[in-house]
């Protein structure tokens, strides 16, 4: 199992109304992706960042699925721009020691496919972890 995780907090300023909106996005997206086993999304306490979500697939071939999934991509289109600070994390179970690299890779793939998305990324403030973009080489 992969259990992805995101942490973020809002721009300031984004009124409650949009932080909801969004929330409520991220829930809707999680239901419509056929590799999300379990998700929750939500206030995340006892760290510096507002919100956080987890999302929990079966293998590296539903973690390709969820990144790519055209509702994942439709949150990120409108998430991110809302986004101050976010942070990404995977936690698996999986033995295969090279499971880390496979899942960079997944998001390099991405970012490549979709480059509005990988733009979205890099005009965040603040975005670290499994889920961060390569620097840009330019």
């Amino acid at each position: 199992m992969i259990y992805h995780c995101i942490r973020f907090t809002a721009k300031p300023g984004v009124a409650e109304a949009d932080r909801q909106a969004a929330l409520e996005s991220m829930r809707e997206a999680a239901r419509a992706i056929p590799a999300i086993k379990s998700h929750v999304v939500g206030p995340d306490f006892g760290g510096d960042y507002e919100y956080g979500s987890i999302s929990v697939v079966e293998d590296l071939e539903g973690y390709a699925e969820m990144m790519n999934h055209p509702a994942h991509l439709e949150v990120d289109r409108k998430g991110l721009p809302l986004v101050d600070r976010f942070a990404s994390f995977d936690i698996t179970d999986d033995p295969d020691p090279e499971i880390g690299a496979k899942i960079a890779e997944i998001h390099r793939r991405r970012y490549a496919t979709v480059p509005e998305i990988a733009a979205l990324v890099a005009e965040l403030p603040e975005y670290t972890g499994s889920a961060t973009p390569p620097a840009n080489s330019d």
